[in-house]
C-alpha cells in the first residue's frame, strides 16, 4: 500500500503514522498537508516537514491548554507527539546528531502532557531494571483498582513507548483488559538516553516487567499477556520460552530468524562477500546500495545505531544470536502469529515460527483485500485489533466466562496441539 509517497519506506512510515487517526493520534489534512511538501526519499526533507507541522500543532496545543479547552488541547498533544517522533525517524544516520535527543523530548513531553489532560487512567511508570529503570504506561480501564487482565506489549526495531498506545493499548482498554507499555533496550528512551542497546536475551527484559506488573494490585496475575511488535515478534517469542508467567502470547508480526532477514535486505554480491569474510567489499558493496535505496539506507543506519555496532559487519554479526531455532518448542502457552501478505521485511518469518511453535498455535494472515497487507498491519488497526482481542478474549476465557471455539475468518490457519 503506497499512499502520499512512491517511495517504498516514507510510504510505509507515512501509512505507518496515517492509522493513527482511528485512536487520535494524527489527521489525515494535516498529514497530507505536510507529505506534499516534502521530497521523496531525502530524509532532510523528511525530518523538517514533520518537525515544522509538529511544532505548529505543538503551539496549538499549549494555546488551547492555556484558555482552558483541555480536550482540545489533549488531542493536540497527541498529534505533536506523533509528529516529533515521526520527524526524528530517519535521524541515525549520525548517532551524534542533537536532534535525535531533542525531537524524542519534544515527543514524549507532548505526549506526557496528553496523558496528564487524560487522568489516572494513563499511568506514567519505571520499571526497575538492572540498576536502573524502563519507561513505561499502564492503561487501565478505570481507577477502580479493581484486578483486571493485562497485556504486556512492547515494541521492536524501531518503535518508541509512545505509539503503542495505538497499536495496541487503546484497543485493549475499550476491550476490559488493562494494557502495560514499556519501551526495553534498543528502543525510545533506554537507547537515545541511556545508550542501551538491543539484547538477543529479551527474556531478561521481561522477566522484570513481568515482576513488576504483579505488585499492582489491579493486574488479575492469572491473566496476564504479551504482545511483541515488529522485530518484537522475536522478543516476545524469545521471552515466552523462559518466563512462563505469561497465559498467551501475541507475536505480531511472528519472526523466526531475524539475522536472515537483515541478510535479505543486502545486495547478493553483498552477502557472497560477507560469507567468504570480505568484510570491506561487503561494506562498500552495501554502501553504494544505500544511496538508491531509501529501505535499505535507513535499515543498515537503524541497526548500526541500536544495537550499538562499530560497523556495518558488525551489526550483521550482532543479529546472529536473534533466531528461535532450538528455542521456540520451550515456550508453553498458546501463540497468536500474525502474518502480512506484503510485508517488506520479515516476509516468510511467520510461517517458520508458526511451524517450529509446539504449544498451541494460531497463524492469522492478513492480506489485500482489506488493506491489512502492510508489516504489522500498519493502517489496519481496526482489523488487527479485532482479531488480537477476540484470540485473547478466547483463549483466555474471558469473552462469557466459557470456553468457546474462535470463529475466526478463512484467511486463518488454526491448529491446537496439547
Amino acid at each position: 500500500m503506497k499512499v502520499a509517497f512512491k517511495d517504498e519506506s516514507f510510504a510505509f512510515e507515512f501509512v505507518r503514522n496515517l492509522g493513527f487517526v482511528y485512536y487520535g493520534g494524527s489527521d489525515i489534512g494535516e498529514m497530507m498537508a505536510a507529505a506534499g511538501r516534502i521530497k521523496e526519499g531525502d530524509f532532510e526533507s523528511w525530518y523538517a516537514e514533520w518537525n515544522r507541522l509538529a511544532r505548529r500543532i505543538l503551539s496549538r496545543a499549549d494555546a488551547s491548554l492555556g484558555a482552558g479547552h483541555l480536550e482540545s488541547a489533549r488531542e493536540a498533544y497527541l498529534r505533536a507527539s506523533t509528529y516529533f517522533r515521526t520527524a526524528e525517524f530517519y535521524l541515525h544516520g549520525d548517532p551524534a546528531d542533537p536532534r535525535i535527543l531533542s525531537e524524542s523530548r519534544a515527543s514524549q513531553k507532548a505526549y506526557a502532557e496528553a496523558a496528564k489532560l487524560t487522568g489516572p487512567t494513563w499511568e506514567a511508570v519505571e520499571i526497575p531494571y538492572e540498576g536502573t529503570t524502563l519507561p513505561g504506561y499502564f492503561y487501565k480501564v478505570d481507577n477502580s483498582g479493581k484486578p483486571r487482565p493485562t497485556l504486556i506489549f512492547h515494541g521492536g526495531f524501531d518503535s518508541s513507548l509512545e505509539e503503542l498506545f495505538y497499536f495496541g493499548a487503546a484497543a485493549a482498554v475499550r476491550r476490559g483488559y488493562n494494557c502495560l507499555t514499556f519501551d526495553g533496550p534498543g528502543q525510545g528512551a533506554p537507547m537515545r538516553e541511556q545508550k542501551l542497546p538491543f539484547r538477543c536475551d529479551w527474556e531478561a527484559v521481561l522477566t522484570p516487567v513481568v515482576d513488576y506488573a504483579l505488585t499492582r494490585p489491579d493486574v488479575d496475575g492469572e491473566n496476564l499477556a504479551l504482545m511483541g511488535m515488529s522485530l518484537g515478534g522475536y522478543l516476545a517469542a524469545r521471552a515466552a520460552a523462559f518466563e512462563h508467567r505469561v497465559r498467551a502470547t501475541v507475536l505480531f508480526d511472528g519472526v523466526y530468524d531475524c539475522h536472515e532477514s537483515f541478510r535479505g535486505m543486502l545486495p547478493k554480491e553483498a552477502v557472497a562477500a560477507l560469507d567468504t569474510g570480505d568484510t570491506v567489499k561487503c561494506e562498500q558493496i552495501i554502501r553504494k546500495a544505500m544511496a538508491s535505496n531509501t529501505n535499505l539506507r535507513w535499515g543498515i543506519t537503524q541497526g548500526v545505531w541500536c544495537f550499538g555496532a562499530s560497523s556495518i559487519v558488525d551489526f550483521l554479526t550482532k543479529t546472529k544470536p536473534l533466531t528461535m531455532q532450538g528455542v521456540a518448542g520451550q515456550i508453553r502457552c498458546p501463540c497468536l502469529v500474525l502474518e502480512a501478505e506484503g510485508d517488506m521485511f520479515f516476509r516468510g518469518q511467520p510461517q517458520k515460527i508458526y511451524d517450529a511453535l509446539q504449544a498451541p498455535k494460531t497463524l492469522f494472515r492478513f492480506t489485500s483485500e482489506d488493506g491489512a497487507e502492510n508489516h504489522c498491519q500498519s493502517g489496519a488497526l481496526a482489523y488487527l485489533h479485532e482479531v488480537v482481542f477476540n484470540w485473547l478474549d478466547e483463549t483466555l476465557d474471558l469473552h462469557d466466562g466459557r470456553r468457546r471455539v474462535p470463529a475466526l475468518p478463512d484467511s486463518a490457519v488454526q491448529v491446537a496441539n496439547g
